[in-house]
């Protein structure tokens, strides 16, 4: 694969290795860099890219492993959810301000998640991927998956219940 075609293939999915590197690192500037070295990576793998099946997947998946071995090096596990898929929808002022402290609120939720759960609901959640890929990406089987993704799912909902309570039984 020439230079060319080798941008081309990597084009639609370095926005999505962008946002998982910045989803564990924090750090935007970290973030680009390992964006930056996972596509180097991915160059210098350029000849046997295609025994790896899909090139997203593949990608990801080395993303992840590098971005972990970051923290790991860093002993922090700081992540945080970011909400690009929020749509304003022209509702009231009042409406607005309190989807954005549910957000607020649902950030600090998974902050308070397993590290696996919030990688998991990043993925399919926030990155829409499919629970093939996500198994892929994370080694595990679609079936664990789907339970991580539940268990996290209903921790969030449950707290996000107690949270809107305000005290009222």
């Amino acid at each position: 694969m020439n230079q060319v075609e080798f941008i081309n293939s990597v084009k639609p999915f370095k926005d999505k290795l962008f946002r998982l590197a910045k989803r564990l690192l924090i750090s935007t500037e970290e973030a680009e860099d390992a964006t930056q070295d996972v596509i180097i990576k991915l160059w210098n793998k350029n000849d046997t890219l295609n025994q790896f099946g899909s090139m997203e997947a593949y990608a990801m998946t080395i993303t992840k492993n590098y971005c972990l071995d970051v923290l790991k090096s860093k002993r922090t596990s700081n992540l945080r959810i970011e909400h690009q898929n929020y749509v304003e929808n022209g509702s009231s002022l009042q409406q607005k301000i309190e989807d954005e402290n549910s957000i607020g609120w649902i950030e600090k939720i998974i902050e308070t998640l397993p590290e696996q759960q919030k990688l998991i609901i990043q993925m399919r959640d926030v990155e829409q991927y499919e629970f093939e890929e996500i198994s892929k990406i994370m080694e595990m089987s679609e079936a664990t998956i789907r339970v991580a993704l539940s268990r996290a799912r209903k921790t969030v909902r449950d707290k996000m219940i107690n949270t809107h309570k305000y005290g009222i039984n």
